[in-house]
Order: structure tokens, then C-alpha cells, then sequence
């Protein structure tokens, strides 16, 4: 038995520089987002092989924003991506989820657009804003942003609209402000006649992205969350090293050459595991308790965590 085993790893390793993580059975896991461009790093991860080479058989499943808790559910998903808030949101309305690491910080990548009459946020009063479902990115920041000008959401009207849908409704002449992110925002940037750009999270750096996982079958399943972690710091090295290169497959997820979702992905800063450790550490849960009264005051929450500190597992970070 001994001699076979031996044999055996030996021809684990033989198999073209192949490592045994990926010489035997590939761990199946099914990731859900969307088409942010803060989220690209795990398709670059998927394209480059790189879930591959560490274990992982992944499947990306695009899903909506105010969807994805659905799918969690259901068990379609293991694990998903949102923004912190959300993730809260989810967990508080019975679709737990643990935080694992942290994806990106906003930078510019998310806005407020307007029409050129708008001057400030008194100026939005009685005014229709197209914007994402209630428990999405773009409704909780909008109801941060009100909130800090003396509004409520009640103060305006809402159109529903995807983030997609908001900016190209807006350009088309539509509402008299919208909501939305990169890759989408840039057709603001692109497009001057039709409106301008009020705030970003450049002013209010409150979007925040995060990867989770079901809390039971990361508990069965901690090596393969390890492995989705370690995959998704390979993939922000490949795009430190080969940037051109990584940009490009980024980009052709979303329909963007290499060039444009540099652009976009300008307005962002993905976090590497120092800036993880930071966050964890310091940041995470004074955010989560800011933004459970704002989810509260916008009515997606009723009431707030029992134990913040449940929400998140910092040991794949170490």
C-alpha cells in the first residue's frame, strides 16, 4: 500500500507541472454576482485557470443584485457577492451569510447623476430618481446620501431601474436623476450634454464589497473557501503583473475592451490581504452598524444584529 501511494504522488506531480489539488476530482462551487466591475477579479480567476489550478471546479452565475439571496436560498449558490450592507440586510431577513473577504472599496465608481438645473441635494425634493430595488447597492446609497442632507427617501420619487437601465434611461433623456456604477456610469462621464455627475463615492465612501458563503456549508467546506480566497489574491496579482493582458478578459465579461474597463476599473481599488486584514480588523464593524440604521430607517430591515462579530470569519485572511 505504501509503494502505491508512493507511486501515486509521484505521478500526481508528473502530470505537466499539474499539482494534486487539480490532478484529482476538481471541487465543485457555484459563485453568484454580477456584472460590477469590482466582481471581475473572479472571472479573471475562471478565465486564467486559476480556481482550476487551486482545486476549485466554479461555476459564475450572473444573478441581480436584489436576486442573489434568492439563489443562496434555494442552495444554487455556496457563495455570493454584494456590498457589506447587503450582506447584512440578508442575514437579518433569514438568509444567512458570512463574510469572508474583502473584494473592493468604491472610489469614484459609484454617482449620483443629475441634470444640469440640479445644484444640490435640496434641489432633489419632489424629484424622480431612477434607481435599483429596495436592499440594493444603489437604493442603500442613495438613502445614506438623503439621510445626510436632511431627506428621506419619502422626499423623492423612485423609477425602478437596474443600474444598466438607469444610465442608459438617463442619457436617453429620462428621470431627472438616477443611481448607477461602473461600467455604466462612464456613459454619464461620456456623455456631458446629457446631465453631470453630483457625488460619488469619492464624497461618500460608503460601497464596500465583500464575498460570503452560506455559514453551513462554509463550516463543512473550509479548505475550498480557503482555496476561492487564495484564488482571488492570485487573480489581483496576475492583474498587478500583466495588467494589459488582465484587463482584457475582464473587460470582455462586460462587453468592454481592455482599455475601457481599465478606465472604469480606475474608480475602484481592489483590497489585497494587508488591506483585508485592516478592514476586518478596524473598519468592518463600525461600517455594519452605520448601515444597519440607515437598511432601518429605509425600511429593508427591521432590527439589528444580535452579534456583528457573527457575520464575518476572518481565519482565510490570515
Amino acid at each position: 500500500m505504501k509503494k502505491f501511494l508512493k507511486i501515486g504522488m509521484l505521478t500526481c506531480f508528473s502530470l505537466a507541472g499539474l499539482t494534486c489539488a487539480n490532478a484529482w476530482a476538481q471541487t465543485k462551487v457555484t459563485i453568484g454576482m454580477n456584472g460590477w466591475t469590482g466582481y471581475a477579479p473572479l472571472s479573471l480567476a475562471l478565465k486564467e485557470g486559476i480556481f482550476k489550478k487551486n482545486g476549485l471546479d466554479v461555476t459564475i452565475k450572473l444573478i441581480p443584485q436584489k436576486d442573489r439571496h434568492l439563489a443562496l436560498a434555494s442552495g444554487d449558490l455556496q457563495c455570493a457577492t454584494t456590498a457589506v450592507q447587503t450582506h447584512l440586510m440578508w442575514t437579518q431577513n433569514g438568509v444567512p451569510i458570512t463574510q469572508i473577504f474583502l473584494m473592493d472599496k468604491s472610489a469614484g465608481a459609484d454617482g449620483l447623476v443629475v441634470r444640469g438645473n440640479i445644484k444640490g441635494f435640496a434641489d432633489l425634493k419632489g424629484k424622480t430618481i431612477a434607481v435599483d430595488a429596495a436592499g440594493t447597492t444603489p437604493h442603500f446609497m442613495l438613502a445614506w446620501m438623503l439621510q445626510s442632507n436632511g431627506l428621506s427617501l419619502k422626499d423623492v420619487k423612485l423609477a425602478n431601474l437596474s443600474p444598466q437601465a438607469a444610465a442608459q434611461a438617463f442619457v436617453a433623456g429620462q428621470n431627472e436623476a438616477a443611481i448607477t456604477y461602473e461600467p455604466y456610469l462612464s456613459s454619464i462621464r461620456q456623455n456631458p450634454n446629457a446631465g453631470k455627475i453630483l457625488v460619488t463615492t469619492n464624497d461618500y465612501p460608503i460601497i464596500i464589497d465583500t464575498f460570503g458563503c452560506d455559514p453551513k456549508w462554509l463550516k463543512a467546506n473550509p479548505k475550498v473557501a480557503q482555496a476561492i480566497t487564495d484564488s482571488y489574491f492570485e487573480a489581483l496579482e496576475l492583474i498587478k503583473t500583466n495588467p494589459k493582458h488582465a484587463y482584457a478578459v475582464m473587460g470582455a465579461e462586460v462587453k468592454q475592451s481592455g482599455e475601457d474597463f481599465a478606465k472604469s476599473a480606475s474608480y475602484l481599488k481592489w483590497q489585497d490581504k494587508a488591506a483585508n486584514r485592516e478592514f476586518f480588523a478596524n473598519e468592518i464593524i463600525p461600517f455594519m452598524k452605520k448601515a444597519a440604521k440607515v437598511n432601518i430607517e429605509s425600511g429593508v430591515m427591521k432590527t439589528e444584529p444580535a452579534d456583528y462579530k457573527a457575520l464575518i470569519d476572518t481565519s482565510f485572511i490570515q
